[in-house]
């Protein structure tokens, strides 16, 4: 029993350890660190690349430079980060804040004549170590909601010098947790048609029974021949109801290890691995993320380690084993699922055979689409595997497959539109149609002559669309003609019904104004106090163009002291 207690004890200590600094970096924040989401937590086509931290649902908290360094890069853009700042720390280490409402003073005075001298609301700038210095402790930004986020929070990561993000709780930071993971389901996926699970031979869901102390067990299976598992899985931390990621998961056969997977630090360009490590084409029809404790050809992600045999494990006729797979937080707390496997033929069962599109995509080569109008190019490595693709073409709509097949690069597809009058072309565009009442989405399109040209990296149905009617532009908080010396923002609404918002450009008095743009809105927003008018009597001038080119001018006299 010794012998267990000491291995027990040194693989918790080596599992504590860690080669981060631990008192170097401090909060980002003043509040208690409160996350609604982890690092490498499981998103939409990427892992997650920091922690998402709680600003208990409001905008405007203190953000703080973690330590000394100096501003190293500013980027503003209307959807992503939103307003992200990246510092430089004397170690190598680069912290990044992101969906900030603004910067603090010094910094917002930099990046605002950055925007005047290109003209331009999205900025990206790479100011010299001697420009923005940090100093420790110093309040560097204002939290907020800017970018793609879906609601108030600090976007916090750390990042090595290949800029490969890290798990900043590595650093020490630290968040209460003392619940063990939750698991809500449990797969079995035999690798090919020799073998079975329960006499099935695709994948199963398998019944999970919840234990009295927080572990897991299946009922018993039979099965033969070469099987994999996955599952769905979560972590809840002490302070918030959120849905978050794990920090490790293992997987045992008969004791010996067959997987795992170790969420501490990833790059960016391997994170389009997330589609191969989940099953794709269920979480496209039914939005749940089944991990897959193995591994399929195409997943290379670093995050992976001691994995035997691919994580498949053989199930030999009439053996008595079990699998076994641990899950655990970052706090160390851990669940255990246990599946009892009993070795046994399948019966002999008559499948009816499958019907599949006569289309082939061979993976490691390109591939080339044809019909009537419409063409695809796909090239070398955009699939993981070779597949059947269903493809079809009537009149101006493409049929490309479901879009359950993950792909690892962009594609190309194009639509002659020499049969359209002249005045017509310069409307249409490419739209992939989503939804139950499939609606049209605009894809970047790109004209050359008679052909209209679009890249995207999912399949599905796609087709020529029209966007005739120009975006509307209409006053949020002032009318024409009056007096505004009490305010200190202007506003406006702006909006596109189908091909959405392209550009923009505001005038007063002909001298170009930095309006900020929130897509969540619709609004454009200007501070009074960038000082543009000096005149009392002034006249705004609003031009919004959409992406197939129809535009709109809005145009307003204001006075103010």
């Amino acid at each position: 029993m010794k012998y267990i207690l000491a291995f027990i004890f040194f693989s918790q200590f080596a599992f504590s350890q860690s080669p981060y600094p631990q008192d170097y970096f401090r909060s980002p924040l003043d509040v208690t660190v409160v996350l609604s989401g982890t690092f490498a937590e499981l998103r939409s086509n990427h892992f997650h690349s920091g922690l998402d931290i709680k600003t208990q649902q409001r905008t405007g908290l203190n953000v703080y430079g973690v330590a000394e360094g100096y501003v190293s890069r500013i980027k503003v853009s209307h959807y992503g980060y939103g307003k992200a700042l990246y510092i430089t720390h004397p170690n190598g280490y680069v912290s990044v804040y992101a969906h900030l409402s603004k910067f603090s003073p010094r910094i917002q005075k930099y990046i605002k004549a950055c925007q005047y001298d290109k003209e331009s609301y999205e900025v990206e700038v790479f100011p010299s170590p001697d420009e923005l210095p940090i100093s420790a402790d110093e309040i560097v930004a204002f939290s907020g909601n800017s970018g793609s986020s879906g609601g108030p929070h600090l976007h916090f990561e750390i990042r090595d010098n290949e800029e490969r993000p890290i798990n900043p709780m590595l650093f020490g930071l630290d968040v209460k947790d003392t619940k063990a993971p939750f698991l809500t389901a449990v797969y079995a996926y035999p690798k090919d048609k020799t073998a079975h699970v329960n006499e099935i031979k695709k994948r199963t869901e398998l019944r999970l029974i919840p234990n009295k102390n927080g572990d897991y067990t299946t009922e018993p299976i039979e099965a033969l021949g070469d099987i994999g598992f996955g599952i769905v899985s979560y972590d809840q931390q002490d302070m918030a109801y959120n849905k978050n990621g794990l920090s490790n998961i293992q997987s045992f056969y008969n004791g010996n290890k067959t997987f795992e997977m170790d969420f501490k630090r990833f790059s960016f360009d391997e994170s389009k691995h997330i589609n191969r490590f989940i099953d794709y084409e269920v979480f496209k029809e039914k939005k749940s993320r089944i991990q897959k404790l193995f591994v399929q050809s195409g997943n290379t992600l670093s995050m992976l380690k001691d994995v035997d045999a691919n994580g498949y494990i053989t199930v030999e006729d009439s053996t008595n084993t079990v699998y076994k797979v641990r899950l655990r937080d970052f706090k160390g707390n851990e669940s255990w699922l246990t599946i009892p496997v009993k070795g046994k033929p399948a019966k002999e069962i008559l499948e009816a055979p499958e019907l599949k599109p006569n289309t082939y995509i061979i993976a490691n080569q390109f591939n080339e689409l044809d019909q009537g109008n419409v063409s695809v190019y796909f090239p070398k490595d955009t699939f993981y595997e070779d597949f059947h693709i269903d493809f079809s073409v009537l009149n101006d709509t493409l049929k490309l497959h479901k879009n359950t097949v993950p792909l690892m690069k962009s594609y190309t597809i194009k639509f002659d539109i020499k049969n359209y009058v002249e005045d017509d072309k310069d409307k249409l565009f490419i739209a992939n149609l989503y939804g139950y009442y499939q609606k049209p989405s605009y894809i970047s399109t790109k004209r050359l002559g008679d052909m209209l040209s679009a890249r995207t990296k999912s399949l599905g149905t796609f087709t020529l669309a029209s966007d005739t009617v120009s975006p509307t532009i209409k006053p949020v908080n002032f009318q024409d003609g009056k007096w505004l010396s009490k305010l200190t923002h202007l506003k406006v609404k702006i909006e596109d019904d189908l091909s959405g918002i392209s550009n923009y450009r505001a005038t007063i008095n002909g001298k170009w104004i930095l309006m900020e743009y929130d897509y969540k809105r619709d609004t454009l927003t200007y501070d009074f106090d960038d000082n543009i008018n000096t005149e009392t009597e002034n006249n705004l001038k609003i031009i919004v163009t959409d992406n197939v080119g129809n535009n709109t001018t809005f145009e307003s006299t204001f006075f103010r002291k």
